[in-house]
């Protein structure tokens, strides 16, 4: 799955990857241009996530609770 997302996120430019022929094989990933213009909103939507953690866990608890 790992390797599917890597080849996607590829595709739409927002990664380079380079093979190396080396055994064991060893590849590297960066960042292109572009991909590196959603560090910043990725860092806002991890910086949400925590601030947000107890109301999911809560709206979590409440939605098993209910089907339980």
């Amino acid at each position: 799955m790992l390797t599917l997302t890597l080849r996607h996120l590829e595709r739409d430019g927002l990664v380079n990857r380079k093979s190396h022929p080396e055994v064991p094989p060893r590849v590297e990933y960066e960042l292109t241009p572009v991909g590196r213009t959603l560090i910043e909103p990725a860092i806002t939507l991890a910086e949400w996530a925590i601030a947000h953690n107890p109301d999911i866990e809560r709206s979590h608890r409440a939605y098993d609770d209910r089907d339980a």
